[in-house]
């Protein structure tokens, strides 16, 4: 019997390999012939292999999954994987489309992995003409934010989601992470991490520190005008220097 053949395209190596990992253990027959960083190379992929499924990361470098899908429409069944559950879940859940969420959830998958498989034995690709239009106009056209980091272990590379992080600290030689699990220390330095962070959740406190405003309870303010953070269910405390004091004059 033929083997149904599909790519993997995302801009993060770790997640194309956690997904392939998943779909070896659900979907062993599935013959993943090719990865993609990058959208272009996603449609160059799809262009010249025409495998049978696509998972599409929805904002990659270059095109977008849904302007690769909507330029090879009617050769491939498309799964799109997204961080961002906000832009088109509704959308998403049409019969006629499938979607990961970042992390992929086993329970998640085995669904996809199940519908997939129902549509490859009725030998029909869906017309999704009118679902990409309506996922096109739901997704940015600015670049996207940065949504994970790789953290460096003993034993390897840990990803965490960005919307988890409490805040970024640097010293002379290092900077750190602090989540809820821990501390940990990556290699991007701050004045990097700034660039790439949503401005609108992430503000700059101090010449040496990032903080996630979602994750403040609250900000003391001493009689010398000195601000401290403190965070919800985290025992740290954050100083805030005098430089970006105006930022909390509400709080």
């Amino acid at each position: 019997m033929k083997p149904i053949r599909a790519i993997i395209a995302d801009d993060e190596e770790t997640l194309r390999a956690a997904l392939r990992r998943k779909l070896e253990v659900q979907w062993p027959e599935l013959e993943i012939v090719a990865e993609a960083g990058d959208g272009e190379q996603a449609l160059r992929l799809l262009t010249d292999l025409r495998p049978e499924i696509a998972f599409l990361d929805i904002t990659m470098p270059g095109l977008s999954g849904i302007e690769v899908a909507q330029q090879t429409a009617g050769t491939s069944l498309f799964v799109f994987v997204t961080a961002h559950d906000e832009y088109a879940v509704e959308a998403f859940e049409s019969e006629a489309i499938d979607y990961l969420l970042k992390p992929v959830a086993d329970d998640r998958l085995h669904k996809t992995v199940a519908r997939l498989k129902t549509r490859l034995a009725a030998k029909t690709v869906p017309d999704l003409s009118a679902v990409l239009e309506r996922l096109s106009l739901a997704v940015p056209k600015t670049p996207a934010h940065l949504q994970w980091i790789k953290a460096q272990q003993k034993d390897g590379v840990r990803l965490i989601a960005v919307k988890d992080v409490y805040f970024f600290r640097s010293t002379d030689k290092y900077t750190t992470v602090r989540t809820r699990d821990g501390e940990f220390l990556i290699r991007k330095p701050l004045k990097d991490l700034e660039q790439e962070l949503d401005p609108g959740q992430f503000w700059r406190v101090h010449r040496a520190a990032i903080v996630n405003v979602r994750m403040i309870s609250k900000v003391d303010r001493t009689i010398a005008g000195m601000r401290t953070i403190r965070f919800v269910n985290l025992p740290d405390t954050l100083a805030v220097s005098r430089a970006f004091a105006h930022l909390f004059k509400q709080m």
